[in-house]
């Protein structure tokens, strides 16, 4: 009775595998729970579970162990990759590419910092690069380190590991700290983040109305008006001065005193206001009142057949009399221009009279049960290609051996892109959050449970043979980094600090500090900048770990 309950324990059979990986998840999670001051390590007690029952002989095979961890890890960063893709590009849009470029920057001083570190105190780089990882919370960076060392050297990299683990639990708590830090430092009155208006975000849109003033539009038609203005915009209503609202069709003539509701992006705003008139202020339900025969609704697209296809090529204002004013996609307002390609799942706002609008509903689907149904073509294509993008290796200069985006990066990448242009190929890549939610979490729990079931045989004699001051290093390649270019982005850019609060989280890639934010934030503008530079950072990451293990070798 007791030999087969060891052979589960300590064996190698498959059985002992399975039932290690869900002991470890099992555990982690459970641990997971518990808060400390409010904070939580949350799904990486996994690790620390793996750690400990690995030091008391609990362990999978080499061979098992390094499938489970390379396959978990590429699930976590496919379904990030998929996600985030759809808005990956627009996020980089003007505010978004500085937000990147100061989100770089915190990477790019936090691998100063541990090289700094390495040539002070003598600490094995590669040993440094998992406390980097690990003081960054950033899981898919120690998954690259430790794969570019297992084929640099065919040795497993314990160390990155264990460097990981002793910097991890300070990372999560010094990120915080720092952005708790930095509200008091940086922003000391708080009074810009007072006025921010709750649950306002930045998108690609902006909304305003405009009273028509310019002599030189009246009597043109908004298709006649919209190309002498040349900007992206779209006129939802028009509000004629005895109150009566239409819809913003092509074909409407522009009077004087009529007001435009516009939703255009922000940096069209201006030209449009020197053009058109004044900006005036109309409460939003007065667009919405009962006399006015239009109606403003959100449609889901379902149909596979529209996949792909550009608004214009559907003639839906010219058929139906509707206007489509914005697209909503991964939680990111696309202004909804007439090149723009519909994708599956994106939510389109239609204007215009109730009949019409249910015509639209059937011709985009609007069906939610549709939606339900995972597709799983795009996920095993995008891995396959992701597997052969990471497998290419390139050269950089001054690195002696060739770079790869690794396992990691290179399903990243494409996911990103599939995620982004697959809707023009009419691949559907569409799915649901929990189905998205729900393969990142396997992937991720996988991988921490490999590396911990790995990692724990030298883990504590690690520690106490000096392994201790991994800690205190860790902590400085949290901190600095995030408070000197916190500062920056408040002295020089003048952001304010929620904004600055969503960068330093997402530029760690670290999702308790962003849920800390959230907690405290009147708005949503912290979880809007960690969108914006979390795929770039996370790219940024993951060929960072790798650069720094080759330059170690």
């Amino acid at each position: 009775m007791g030999h087969w309950f060891n052979e589960i324990l300590f064996g190698s059979s498959v059985a002992h595998a399975v039932f290690a990986l869900a002991l470890t998840i099992a555990v982690g999670l459970s641990l997971g729970k518990f808060k400390i001051a409010g904070i939580s390590l949350g799904i990486t007690w996994i690790l620390f579970a793996g750690i400990f029952f690995s030091h008391f002989g609990i362990r999978l095979t080499p061979a098992v162990g390094h499938f489970v961890k390379e396959f978990g890890l590429i699930l976590f960063v496919y379904a990030i990759g998929l996600q985030v893709g759809p808005s990956f590009f627009s996020s980089l849009r003007k505010g978004g590419l500085s937000m990147n470029l100061m989100a770089g920057a915190i990477v790019l001083l936090g691998c100063l910092t541990t090289y700094i570190i390495h040539v002070v105190s003598g600490t094995d780089l590669v040993t440094m690069v998992g406390i980097m990882s690990g003081a960054v919370t950033n899981t898919p960076g120690l998954g690259a380190a430790q794969q570019t060392y297992s084929d640099a050297t065919g040795l497993s990299g314990q160390t990155i590991a264990s460097g990981y683990a002793a910097a991890y639990p300070l990372g999560v708590v010094g990120i915080i700290l720092s952005i708790m830090l930095f509200k008091y430092v940086g922003d000391r009155r708080n009074a810009e983040a007072e006025n921010f208006v709750p649950g306002k975000s930045e998108s690609e849109t902006q909304r305003i109305n405009l009273r028509v003033a310019n002599q030189g539009i009246f009597g043109q038609t908004i298709a006649e008006m919209a190309r002498i203005v040349n900007r992206p915009f779209v006129i939802s209503r028009v509000m004629h001065p005895d109150g009566t609202i239409e819809a913003g069709l092509g074909e409407l003539k522009l009077h004087e005193g009529d007001v435009l509701r516009i939703v255009a992006r922000p940096e069209a705003v201006e030209a449009l206001t020197a053009y058109i008139g004044q900006v005036v202020h109309i409460d939003a339900a007065i667009w919405e009142k009962e006399t006015s025969e239009l109606v403003s609704r959100r449609i889901v697209v379902t149909k596979e057949q529209v996949n792909g296809v550009r608004l214009v090529d559907l003639h839906l204002r010219s058929l139906h009399d509707v206007t489509i004013t914005r697209v909503n996609r991964a939680g990111w307002d696309l202004l909804a221009t007439m090149d723009l390609r519909l994708q599956l799942g994106d939510r389109v706002t239609v204007v215009g009279k109730k009949e019409s609008v249910e015509k639209i509903a059937t011709i985009l689907g609007n069906s939610m049960k549709r939606l339900d149904v995972p597709n799983l073509f795009p996920i095993f294509l995008g891995v396959l290609l992701g597997v052969l993008l990471g497998s290419v290796p390139v050269m950089f200069p001054g690195v002696p051996m060739p770079v790869k985006l690794g396992l990691a990066g290179g399903p990243l990448v494409v996911a990103i892109l599939i995620g982004r242009f697959g809707p023009y190929y009419h691949m559907v890549t569409f799915t649901t959050t929990s189905a998205n939610m729900m393969l990142r979490e396997i992937g991720i729990a996988l991988f921490l449970a490999a590396v911990g079931l790995d990692a724990g045989e030298h883990f504590v004699e690690t520690l106490a043979a000096g392994g201790y001051r991994w800690i205190f290093y860790g902590v400085l390649i949290t901190v600095l980094p995030l408070l000197v270019v916190g500062f920056i982005g408040r002295k020089f850019f003048k952001w304010d600090y929620y904004k600055m609060a969503g960068l330093m989280a997402g530029a760690t890639t670290d999702p308790p500090a962003l849920a800390f934010v959230n907690n405290a934030a009147p708005n949503d503008r912290a979880a809007v900048s960690y969108a914006t530079v979390y795929p770039l950072t996370m790219f940024l990451r993951i060929l960072a770990a790798q650069v720094l293990v080759l330059l170690a070798l």
